[in-house]
């Protein structure tokens, strides 16, 4: 049964890419209303008579989302039942299952009624936040045969700040690239990485500064990582976890980065957009992971101290007793 939950688990952790994909994939080819102001339905119709290329998209993602939701629900159940004991185990069970359904209500909602471009940017952040917990699920169900490094690290504090900072900031750096896309914002600054549309280079208008905005954002977390990096390099060798985690980071934000230059310069090409999403979702995913080492690291520092503590109070009862 533990291989199978395996399987399933690396099954379910590549559906919700899907979800993330399919959802970026909506959003870049205005396929939103593909099929109208109607929902679960297309255009009211179980069986649409009339098919366009944005009713294709649609629709797709809405089957892939359902088919992976149930998945995630079984994920969640069975790995409650399997590997209950571990800590993490029960709250990215529910983790999991409940934004993925709050990320399909926010979706339904913007067909039937519409939504502001402000609200739903909010949509992708709320799927990787789902994603993020069936992987971290995904690696806990890995955990069972064979425990990882990471059960026995120790991160100083300088790390787990690094650590917590860098990862709540990259919502900033999420949320202001789904803004881009929403307010359709991706062409208006033709030019990388300035905006020289108007004088000095400086954003004249309200969408220029949601592209330079999210520039800044993004420039920022590449320094940032880069920064971890290059303590992790120097002070974590001996634990390859944490080497080459933030490595792999690095590797990832860079590509970000790259991909979102090439996104301007190739003016909007498709594949490189949905990469730009890609790279992006798995650097959430590792920096979930190091929150989870991040946790880890204070329960490990707890138990390390604890017999250091009782053998100095042994130390001073006897210094007493002798005296």
């Amino acid at each position: 049964m533990k291989r199978s939950l395996k399987w399933f688990a690396v099954l379910t952790t590549i559906g919700m890419l899907f979800i993330l994909l399919g959802g970026a994939l909506v959003t870049k080819t205005d396929s939103g209303m593909g099929c109208g102001r109607s929902w679960p339905l297309c255009n009211g119709e179980f069986i649409p008579s009339e098919i366009t290329i944005e009713l294709v998209i649609e629709l797709a993602h809405r089957l892939v989302s359902g088919v992976v939701g149930i998945m995630v629900l079984i994920l969640s159940v069975w790995s409650w039942k399997t590997i209950g004991h571990i800590r993490e185990t029960k709250f990215l069970s529910l983790l999991s299952f409940f934004f993925l359904v709050l990320q399909g209500l926010i979706g339904a909602a913007a067909v039937m009624w519409g939504q502001s471009d402000f609200v739903l940017a909010v949509h992708f952040g709320i799927s990787l936040i789902s994603f993020a917990a069936v992987l971290l699920l995904t690696l806990l169900i890995f955990e069972i045969d064979k425990k990882f490094e990471a059960e026995k690290l120790i991160l100083d504090n300088r790390m787990q700040k690094h650590i917590i900072g860098v990862s709540l900031y990259s919502f900033v750096v999420v949320y202001t690239g789904a803004l881009v896309r929403h307010v359709n914002a991706s062409l208006v600054c033709r030019d990388w990485p300035l905006c020289i549309n108007s004088e000095f280079g400086l954003p004249s208008n309200f969408y220029e500064w949601v592209q330079m905005g999210h520039r800044f954002a993004a420039g920022l977390i590449f320094i940032w990582i880069g920064y971890i990096t290059y303590l992790a390099i120097k002070h974590y060798r001996h634990q390859k976890v944490i080497y080459w985690g933030w490595i792999i980071s690095f590797t990832l934000v860079s590509l970000q980065v790259a991909s979102g230059a090439l996104v301007v310069l190739t003016r909007l090409n498709l594949g490189i957009a949905l990469a730009h999403a890609f790279f992006i979702s798995c650097l959430f995913g590792v920096l979930s992971y190091f929150i989870l080492l991040s946790s880890r690291s204070k329960k490990n520092a707890v138990l390390i101290n604890q017999p250091k503590e009782a053998e100095n109070k042994k130390v001073s009862a006897d210094t007493i007793t002798v005296q």
